[in-house]
């Protein structure tokens, strides 16, 4: 990588590689400490894939938690995207509770607030007849293709 200001070289270090930022101006940086082009080259891109039905098993409660510690981070916070498949479209419904009344409705809310997208598989939200159905504000319906883009562009993807 290149640009009018940086130089990016990879640089082995005893079996390891590690990548450096160089400024033109000779002083150099860690990668991911600096500014390149307008964008904090800190941020992360992480997508959450959660495949896990809503109740039944914690994982799909574990992929919010996760979701909502990622997006609180003050100091390097992620570029963070949360994507429902299968099973786990039906989070995307409003007015759900569990036994103790507990709802995940609220994480998902404040997931939103924090603006993290959350979108549900169109072709799973259909086959389980949610296309015409209100969703929790904030979620919306994404595609294959959206799901596609976001993976090939994610540092990390997580899967619940």
């Amino acid at each position: 990588f290149t640009s009018s200001n940086h130089v990016r070289l990879l640089i082995p270090v005893q079996g390891l590689r590690m990548t450096v930022t160089a400024i033109v101006n000779g002083s150099a940086v860690p990668a991911g400490t600096g500014d390149m082009d307008g964008q904090d080259a800190s941020l992360q891109d992480i997508l959450i894939i959660v495949h896990a039905p809503p109740y039944g098993s914690e994982r799909c409660l574990s992929a919010l938690r996760l979701a909502l510690a990622l997006a609180g981070q003050d100091q390097y916070p992620p570029r963070l995207q949360v994507f429902l498949m299968s099973d786990a479209t039906v989070l995307a419904l409003p007015n759900q509770q569990d036994a103790s009344g507990q709802t995940l409705q609220k994480m998902v809310e404040e997931l939103s607030g924090l603006n993290v997208p959350v979108k549900l598989c169109r072709t799973c939200a259909l086959a389980r007849g949610l296309g015409d159905l209100p969703l929790i504000d904030g979620c919306c319906l994404g595609t294959l293709a959206e799901l596609t883009e976001a993976t090939l562009q994610a540092d990390k993807v997580i899967t619940f």
